[in-house]
């Protein structure tokens, strides 16, 4: 479901309160009970803090509302953004220091794809099950890169996420393009990161396979600032349709801006990397575009019609005093599934904490269980990626400024043929 994103300042405060208080996140620990912890790791500071704060909170919210009698859950909360970007070094160092915390059970996150290129070595080797709530990265999980990320335990699963992956969401940027829009045409960039060249395939092979065609392809470094030589590329091959594989922070923001402003007036569509708030939230895509983000599209790799939108939706304003962002019920989902294993296998591990991580991993690796999520069922294949394969649509709404969603795609269901 798409919710528009709490802002940074409020948000930061809420999830330090959880992190760092004394006071239980679990009802468990009013009876004495065996102390664990949940790991967080998400870009929480800088650009980024409209994607990671929101998701925090999620995690805290689900902690609070599902308490697993004999446990006292509290949060390690881990900030893999440096200078206010997404940092790979720093979520492998955050990562470890996660691992080496005895006490840790499972971690939420990460929230970028090439953070959790670095991450996902670290988290296999320790044992230590991790569930990303926004990933969509292919190679994460699927090929040899896959298996190369495994190295130390190449038969265990220790990374699931409940985000679909590029293949499903470059599909989804493709279908808006050429069905939605109408685009025969296009030019494709991406920032050159894990999430934006996958982003940029998915969109590619799909968009072809519609019956489009890609008259040019680019990567940008992700410090562009000054994107007039692309837009001047982008004028020559007279596209119907720009699409951009990346996120706010490696510059789309102001390339949409410098789209306008060079009079560049056609359709732009990207992933949710760019739908991180409206206009008013700062550091946001739309509010670094302004007027210029008119006739922008952009996808979310999560489900938008959510069971019980309206009770998620009113019990995160209740604790946050503030509205949902976009991953806020994907990171409650990834905390539901752990507090589901962790009941099913607590009491096996007799209060032994490597006991109990491995149990857990187990548990949520082994493809028979399903959970019972705010996302709906909720279940993973034997490479660790969701069953849900929901790609959820947005349009930019002048109005009010802010994402606007249209519709959703099960492409289950209904694939690209």
């Amino acid at each position: 479901m798409k919710f528009v994103r709490v802002g940074a300042a409020v948000g930061a405060a809420a999830i330090i309160v959880t992190a760092c208080s004394s006071a239980p996140s679990s009802s468990g620990a009013a009876a004495g009970g065996t102390p664990i912890k949940v790991g967080i790791e998400l870009p929480m500071t800088g650009g980024e803090a409209p994607n990671g704060v929101p998701t925090a909170n999620g995690v805290a919210l689900a902690l609070e509302q599902n308490p697993v009698p004999g446990f006292n859950i509290t949060i390690n909360q881990q900030d893999d953004a440096v200078n206010g970007k997404h940092n790979a070094d720093q979520g492998a160092k955050n990562m470890t220091t996660l691992a080496n915390d005895a006490a840790v059970q499972f971690v939420v996150g990460p929230y970028n794809s090439s953070v959790a290129q670095a991450e996902i070595p670290v988290s296999n080797a320790a044992g230590l099950m991790q569930c990303s709530p926004a990933n969509t990265g292919v190679s994460l999980t699927k090929g040899d890169e896959a298996k190369a990320l495994r190295a130390t335990n190449p038969d265990k699963i220790a990374y699931v996420r409940v985000a679909t992956t590029d293949d499903n969401q470059g599909a989804g940027t493709a279908d808006i393009a050429y069905n939605t829009i109408g685009a025969k045409t296009a030019y494709v960039l991406d920032d050159t990161q894990t999430y934006g060249k996958g982003l940029a395939k998915g969109f590619t092979d799909a968009f072809t396979t519609f019956g489009g065609q890609i008259v040019g392809t680019d990567g940008v470094p992700d410090t562009t600032t000054d994107f007039t030589s692309y837009v001047t590329k982008a004028k020559g091959l007279n596209p119907d349709v720009i699409m951009y594989g990346g996120v706010t922070t490696s510059g789309l923001g102001l390339f949409r801006k410098q789209m306008a402003q060079q009079g560049l007036d056609i359709p732009f569509v990207g992933g949710d990397g760019v739908n991180d708030g409206s206009a008013a939230t700062a550091s946001s895509f739309l509010n670094i575009a302004g007027d210029g983000a008119a006739n922008s599209y952009s996808t979310v790799a999560a489900i938008h019609d959510i069971p019980d939108p309206a009770k998620f939706g009113a019990d995160y304003k209740a604790k946050f005093n503030a509205e949902p962002g976009s991953y806020s019920a994907p990171g409650y989902a990834c905390t539901q599934i752990f507090l589901a294993a962790l009941k099913a296998v607590g009491a096996s591990a007799g209060g032994d904490m490597a006991k109990l991580r491995e149990a857990v991993r187990a548990y949520i690796a082994d493809t028979s269980h399903t959970y019972d999520t705010v996302l709906g069922k909720v279940g993973f294949d034997a490479n660790g990626d969701t069953t849900q394969h929901t790609i959820s649509y947005y349009q930019y709404d002048p109005t009010t400024k802010n994402w606007k969603f249209d519709k959703q795609r099960d492409f289950t269901a209904d694939p690209v043929k």
